[in-house]
Order: structure tokens, then sequence, then C-alpha cells
């Protein structure tokens, strides 16, 4: 091997033994919502989240997000509790700001409470994603674990381990195609099928295997997110609270939702 200049040497010695900077990790601004209509489960998927070094976490209330502050973050959070709650604190003007807020390239992430607020189907929802809520008279259909079938894109996504997950299922919604046709609110992609059910309180069997449990789209130039179970109720599916708001951070990017 011919030998290398001195000065030449000691630049590539160092520069190995150094190494090169890694460039920093952009932050990622969450926004958790936790105003009227909010449950216990916020604080766990705000505890998921911070497993995750790169994301920075506030709680917004209503009255913050009318006030224009969600233009501060990336992403934001509606967590389990009630929909309408919260849909009916956020009023018109919220309404109209998180919409806005996603359009422009913002991401939104729903937890059971906040898919059905994501929906199109009640006149307090936000009308983020073309989708109504099958047998709503039954939305109080029971609790419980349930077995989630994974598409190729939400094993890849959330990194599963396999196709077929169990999650913890709290009267979230169960998500269909509506016979309407909404030009102004996207089909949502399905990421993820209900294979088993849970059916109480007087809910027929027979309806919930085979309709939409996690679901995602592209709204303007921003993403949306929704999880009708809980994983960040669900012992070792805290993972998939990151990596859902890393995918809906990425709005503007454009090509990944179909």
């Amino acid at each position: 091997m011919k030998a290398i200049p001195g000065f030449l040497s000691f630049i590539l010695i160092g520069s190995t033994c150094l190494g090169q900077a890694e460039p920093p990790v952009p932050e990622i601004r969450v926004a958790v919502f936790v105003d009227a209509g909010t449950g216990d489960s916020r604080e766990k998927v705000v505890s998921a989240l911070e497993t995750d070094g790169a994301i920075r976490v506030e709680r917004l209330t209503a009255a913050d997000i009318q006030s224009g502050k969600l233009s501060n973050f990336e992403v934001l959070i509606h967590p389990g509790g009630s929909a309408s709650k919260q849909g009916k604190a956020l009023g018109a003007e919220g309404r109209r700001v998180v919409r806005d807020f996603v359009s422009r390239g913002g991401g939104y992430v729903g937890f059971c409470a906040g898919s059905y607020l994501a929906t199109n189907d009640y006149d307090w929802s936000l009308h983020l994603i073309d989708a109504k809520v099958v047998d709503r008279k039954h939305w109080a259909r029971g609790k419980g674990p349930v077995e989630v079938k994974l598409s190729s894109a939400g094993a890849t996504l959330l990194k599963s381990g396999g196709d077929t997950v169990s999650i913890y299922y709290a009267q979230g919604p169960l998500l269909g195609r509506p016979e309407w046709d909404d030009p102004d609110t996207p089909d949502y992609e399905s990421l993820g099928l209900f294979q088993t059910e849970i059916a109480k309180n007087g809910a027929p069997a027979g309806v919930m295997a085979r309709t939409t449990a996690i679901a995602r789209a592209e709204f303007g130039h921003g993403r949306v997110f929704c999880f009708s179970p809980h994983p960040e109720l669900t012992e070792g599916l805290a993972g998939f609270v990151p990596r859902a708001v890393r995918w809906a951070a990425g709005g503007g990017s454009g090509g990944d939702a179909h």
C-alpha cells in the first residue's frame, strides 16, 4: 500500500476516529387536547409519546386552539373520552381551526373518541375523513381485547412484528365506507380491520368484524391517522403511538396514503 502523506493521513485518521457529526434530529411538536370530553387515557398517550426523544408534547385546551396556538405545532392529538363533548368544546370556530391546520400541512391523530371526531358523520365532528360510523345506535358495545388484522402497509408502518395484533377496545367507532359522496372530504385507507368483536349491552353480533379499526388519509396538505382501539392502553403496543405521529407529521410530502 502506498504511504499516505503525513498531513492527509492525520486528516483521514482523525475523521475516522472522531466520526462525522450526526445531523440533529428535528423535533416534532405535538399538541394533546386536554379539555372537556377527554379521559385518563390521554396521559397514557403522553407517556407513549415521551418514549420518542424527538417528540415534544404540550397540552392544549379548546380556548388555546381557538386563539391560534395550534400553529406552533406539527401534530394535534385528540384522545379517548367523549367525542361529542370534545367536538362541542372546540365549537364551530375551533373545529374550523383544526381543519385549516390539517389542510395546510398539519397532522391529526385520533384515539377512540378522536376517531369519531375525525369522521364526517356528526354535526360536531371535524370532517377530516369520509367515513360513517357503523351501528351508531350501539356505540356503547363494551370493552375488552379484540384482534385486528393489519394490512401490509399497516404492519410496516407500525412495526407490529406480524399482521394480527390484540388491542384493547373501549367502544371506539366501527368505521365504514359511507353511502354519501363528500367531494370535500378524502376517502380513507384502511390499515387494520377488526377480526373479532365485542357485542355487549344489546349490540348485535356479526357487525363489528371486518369494519375498519385503523385508518389514515391525506387531507389537503396534511395527514390524518385514526385508531378506534387503544394501543396506548395495550401492553407492548405503546410504540404504535409515536409511529403514527411520525407519519402524521410528514404532511405535505405526499404519496403515502392511498
